[in-house]
């Protein structure tokens, strides 16, 4: 059989934990700061976030074939 890619899209943009958490950056954090959001809505958009883990599951079953990292 042949081998399995990786999903580069998964790569880039999702990073699988020992524990067998994903964490991901979070949405709706990259631009129209000036008057467009709540400063509660900028403050909870910062920084990374962990999925669900049945999302989580599916992730690492789907994107990558041979296991994480």
């Amino acid at each position: 059989m042949p081998k399995l890619k990786t999903r580069s899209s998964a790569k880039k943009r999702l990073q699988v934990k020992k524990s067998g958490k994903v964490k991901h950056g979070k949405a709706y954090g990259k631009h129209l700061f000036t008057h467009a959001k709540t400063p509660a809505q900028k403050r909870r958009n910062r920084g990374t976030g962990h999925l669900r883990d049945m999302d989580a599951k599916k992730v690492i079953k789907e994107m990558f074939p041979y296991g994480a990292n």
